[in-house]
Formats: structure tokens, sequence, C-alpha cells
């Protein structure tokens, strides 16, 4: 069931952005065998997050606010960026020693960009549009959610790439998913 906060786009990505910083204290604080789990979870709310964002609120910046293209295009660097190193993580064996130091690098990228996402693009959104269009925006990003890929592809940062290649990576992911899942 959904609270009036869920309905609101900015409060929805300010509650996962929220649910982020916990994950990766989770990943940190866990046991080795613990680790894989709580970084897979990880793993996936950033892919799927971030994808929404790309296909929803970074078009809606663009178009409504002074200068959205370039706040936009600054969010997309730095998501490219973690995407990157999100995406060479989730190679790796979460016990190889290298993990956490990699890890502790993701943390910084990913909440110095949450950060910057909340000061210069969800203020100025939560402005720019009135609750209706705040609840709708939530709508589709839940949406989104449900559609994305469950694991970081670099290169697909714009709403035009994740709509064609996004669906089929999709699939791909939670395939993957579902097999590693089995092999548990």
């Amino acid at each position: 069931m959904s609270t009036a906060m869920e309905q609101d786009v900015i409060d929805l990505l300010r509650r996962q952005h929220g649910q982020i910083r916990d994950l990766f204290d989770l990943v940190s604080d866990c046991g080795a065998g613990e680790r894989r789990e709580a970084f897979e979870r990880l793993v996936r709310l950033l892919a799927v997050h971030e994808t929404a964002e790309e296909e929803i609120v970074h078009p809606a910046a663009r178009r409504a606010l002074p200068g959205g293209d370039g706040i936009v295009d600054d969010r997309l660097k730095e998501e490219r960026s973690a995407k990157e190193l999100l995406s060479e993580l989730d190679g790796m064996d979460t016990g190889d020693p290298q993990f956490m130091a990699k890890l502790d690098r993701l943390r910084t990228e990913v909440l110095t960009h949450a950060r910057a996402e909340e000061r210069y693009e969800f203020e100025q959104l939560q402005g720019a549009f009135g609750e209706a269009e705040r609840r709708s925006l939530a709508a589709a990003v839940k949406a989104a959610e449900a559609m994305a890929p469950t694991h970081p592809h670099p290169g697909t940062e714009s709403a035009t790439k994740n709509m064609l290649v996004g669906p089929p990576l999709a699939i791909m992911d939670r395939v993957r998913d579902l097999i590693r899942n089995a092999r548990k």
C-alpha cells in the first residue's frame, strides 16, 4: 500500500536514496558470508533506480528547469562513472581483497551523486511541478523500475537508449538473477 509520501516523485526518490545509503552500510558491515546477498540487493536497487531516473526524471528536468540540460548532463556523467565501477564490482567476488576499497569508492561516488541530484535537480523539480504532476511522475518511475534491468549497463544513460536496449537487457538480467538464485 502506498503512502502519500511515496506518491510524490521527490519523496520516492529521496526515500530510495536513503535505502541505498542503508544498503551500503549493510554491505560494509556484513560478514563475508552475507555480503554477497546484501551487495546483490544494492546492485539491483541502484540499477533500477538509475534507469528510472534516466527514463523519467532527467527528461522532465531537461524540459522544465532553467539550465536543465546542464544539470542533467552533469548527473549523467556521474551516473556513467558509478555504473562503470558498479559493473566492475558486480563481477567481483565480494571476498576479493580489493572489493571493499572499490565499494568505498563507489559509495563516495553514489552518495555524492545523490546529494547533487537532491540539491540541484529535485529541489527545482519540487517547484516546477504541481502535486498531481509529481504523483504522475512517481507512478511513471515505479513503472520504469518494474521493467528496468537489474544490473548496471554503462553507456545507456539516456531515456532513448534505455527505452531501446533496456527491455532486452532487463530480460537477460532477470534470467541471470533466476539462474544465480537457483544455484544457491
